[in-house]
């Protein structure tokens, strides 16, 4: 099996259908039989154009018990529950977000939009950091591809007290590389209390080359992917959760160039790391997050002086693996049963009261949010590679807010939860409006 990514172009959205709907019928008409789309992004809209990216996974025909639900099925909530106040932070992988676009740089922006909500549902590219992961006390640890089917409705997630988690492996022809892994799933299972007795090093690895879109995201291709959903099958019934420690071929000289950039370069390996995690979580409906692990000794120990502070913790790491390990430990259970939606414990789109991201991400769960009626804070200070005018997308009125940073979001879901109008706070307040309607008989 083989992940790709696919670039395609389409007309402008007319209005005539839902813009969810659009995409789904305009998309599947740009794949090739077999095609199955697992990834799906808006890098750029114009007058006339929209640009999409799309992670495609070839040749599943030979593997007949991979059946993945449809990325563009969609079910809507028929109520917004209002007994807490639950949010979705997310930073999309690969696009060169200012915050959170390198080693957990967002950690701390999740752990103030978590101080005023009773859940904050975030994924691995915030929080991951290598060896450290501060993701909140409240915080729900969702893989990407995840979040977006909990946006469209047709999964929920169960909170769970822990995971039995399965450690997938690289054989490795380093001796210490692979000591340092397993020396890395021994510290979680003392410090965390974590459940992975089982790890399995895979003969013939799969084969991940990170490169660059022609938008400047930061993507890649996956050989062989079949090899770990045999393993993954095999041992289905042993662990509840998966991660996965695998080399990742990278650009000549990528890692200097990058660590160099002072933060201006799109971090390379983080897009082939989605693909894949997305491509896992999709077939196998269980939580799943990657860590690079060091493809010989001198790739390990090179160093590179003080480096910008968003990219420091993947200086100090050896293995980059605990994070991963971290948060798999209590991340939720999906749900695909609806009649268990709304149980205690259960989590699903009816329960989620906004969704916050970088400004000019357009990708699933910025269109789900939009179909659900679901509040979207965008944030112009996080700045990105994304092309696209927010405005322009049909939002309801007082659906978008657009501010200026992580501060201000937090103050417009302050407002969500006190059910207070975020514009009743500014000033000038302006005159309430009056409209007046003839009658229709005349």
């Amino acid at each position: 099996m083989l992940l790709v990514e696919k670039e395609v172009h389409i007309p402008m959205w007319k209005g005539n259908v839902s813009l969810l709907e659009y995409f789904k019928e305009t998309i599947k008409d740009k794949l090739s039989p077999g095609e199955i789309p697992v990834r799906f992004v808006v890098t750029q809209s114009s007058s006339d154009t929209i640009f999409c990216e799309l992670g495609i996974l070839i040749g599943t025909n030979n593997t007949p018990a991979l059946s993945p639900i449809p990325l563009f099925e969609f079910v809507p909530r028929k109520i917004e529950n209002t007994n807490e106040f639950n949010a979705v932070l997310l930073v999309p992988t690969g696009i060169g977000a200012e915050i959170g676009g390198h080693a957990g740089d967002a950690c701390s922006a999740a752990r103030l939009l978590a101080s005023v909500c009773d859940t904050l549902i975030t994924h691995p590219n915030v929080v991951n950091a290598s060896d450290i992961n501060e993701l909140p006390e409240n915080g729900l640890y969702v893989e990407g591809s995840i979040i977006s089917r909990l946006l469209m409705g047709t999964v929920g997630l169960q909170k769970v007290r822990s995971n039995r988690v399965l450690l997938l492996i690289d054989k490795h022809k380093d001796r210490r590389i692979y000591e340092n892994t397993i020396n890395a799933v021994s510290a979680a299972r003392v410090t965390l209390g974590l459940n992975c007795l089982l790890v399995i090093e895979i003969e013939t690895p799969i084969k991940m080359h990170a490169e660059y879109s022609t938008s400047g995201r930061a993507v890649g291709k996956i050989d062989g992917l079949e090899r770990l959903c045999r393993v993954l099958s095999r041992h289905r019934s042993e662990f509840d959760a998966v991660a996965i420690a695998s080399m990742i071929n990278i650009p000549n000289k990528a890692d200097e160039n990058y660590f160099q950039s002072q933060g201006d370069m799109v971090n390379p390996w983080g897009g082939v790391e989605a693909l894949l995690t997305h491509a896992v979580s999709l077939l196998f409906g269980i939580p799943s997050a990657h860590s690079p692990m060091a493809r010989n000794l001198e790739e390990a120990n090179k160093h590179f002086g003080i480096v910008d502070p968003r990219m420091s913790a993947e200086t100090l790491s050896v293995c980059s693996l605990h994070s991963v390990l971290k948060g798999l430990h209590r991340s939720p259970r999906i749900v695909v049963d609806s009649t268990i939606f709304g149980y205690p414990g259960v989590l699903s789109a009816a329960d989620i009261s906004c969704l916050v991201i970088p400004y000019g991400c357009v990708g699933l769960p910025t269109l789900a949010a939009l179909e659900q009626g679901i509040p979207v804070i965008a944030v112009h200070e996080n700045g990105n590679r994304m092309k696209n005018k927010l405005e322009t997308l049909p939002f309801p009125p007082g659906k978008l807010f657009i501010v200026d940073n992580y501060l201000e979001a937090v103050g417009i879901m302050a407002a969500f939860k006190a059910g207070v109008a975020p514009s009743s706070i500014h000033r000038p307040l302006g005159y309430t409006s009056v409209l007046v309607e003839g009658d229709d008989d005349e």
